[in-house]
This record gives C-alpha cells, structure tokens and sequence, in this order.
C-alpha cells in the first residue's frame, strides 16, 4: 500500500515559521519522487512558502536541473552526502528560494550494496544564511516504508534546524 502524507501538524509547524520569516522553500527529491512536496502542498495555503520541488531521480537530471556536478556523482555515487550537499546548493540557487533541502538514497528493494545498503538515505539543508547541514541514516522496511520515513525525517530536520 502507498502512502504519502507527513503528519500534517509538523507540516503546520515548518509551514508558521517559514511565513513568520518570510521564507520559501525548495525540494530537491531523488528517492522520495516527489513524496516530499506532495506532502507540502497538500497543505493549504502552501504557495505562500513553497516555491518549487524538483524531482531529480536521474543522475543527468540532478546535473542539468539543479546543477550537481557530474563528476561528483562519478566520484562518490548519486547516494552520498557530497551528492546531497550538492543537490540542496542547487536547488536553491536555481529558485527562488530561502531554504533548501534534498534526498537521495535507496528505497529498494533492489540497488543497495554491502557499503550502502538498502535503506540508505543522504539529507542535506541549506538555510537562508547559506549554512548546509547534512545526514546519512539508514531506515528499515519496504520501498514505501524507507520513502515515507525519509520524507518525515527530511521535514522534521528542517524544522528543528529552523526552529533553532
């Protein structure tokens, strides 16, 4: 069974602090396809701060859409926080955005590897103030499940990083 919406009050709780700041946000969204800023905007109201989501799956997507140099991928895999990092800059200058984050990892059920195994998911944040906070983390469950928990875990992070 697919699933697709966050908790609605953490989506609520991120939507007030970017209106308080007068922030837009961004999503640069590989594994999730787009999880992230289904979510967002199934929350009314959302135009006032979420400017656009991009949903960068390809590895040639991730470099003309948004930027991410193609010998970075090359070098450390689309599944890393070089790539992550990368991916937030991006997707953030190429908006017109505050506030910027992204995914990218393994869903699976197939794709992982002993290094990175299924599950594996690199997050990168950048703020208004051009300061990037990353992560790696490793879920557990079927592709809908690792999609889902990385989409709330993406939004959670930015609102405790915005909340700081």
């Amino acid at each position: 069974m697919m699933s697709y919406l966050i908790n609605t009050s953490l989506i609520e709780e991120l939507a007030k602090i970017l209106l308080k700041n007068q922030w837009r946000l961004t999503t640069a969204e590989s594994c999730t396809g787009g999880l992230v800023a289904a979510s967002l905007t199934a929350l009314a109201g959302s135009s006032l701060w979420f400017e656009r989501g991009y949903v960068t799956y390809s590895n040639d997507s991730k470099s003309e859409d948004i930027g991410v140099d193609a010998h970075l991928i090359q070098e450390h895999g689309a599944v890393s926080i070089q790539v992550a990092k990368a991916m937030a800059v991006g997707a953030k200058q190429s908006s017109n955005s505050n506030i910027a984050l992204s995914i990218t990892g393994i869903a699976g059920p197939t794709g992982g590897t002993k290094e990175k195994p299924v599950g594996t998911v690199c997050f990168a944040w950048i703020l208004d103030n051009d300061q990037v906070f990353s992560e790696t983390k490793l879920f557990t469950g079927n592709r809908s499940e690792i999609r889902d928990a990385a989409s709330e875990f993406a939004l959670s992070q930015l609102t405790r990083l915005l909340s700081n």
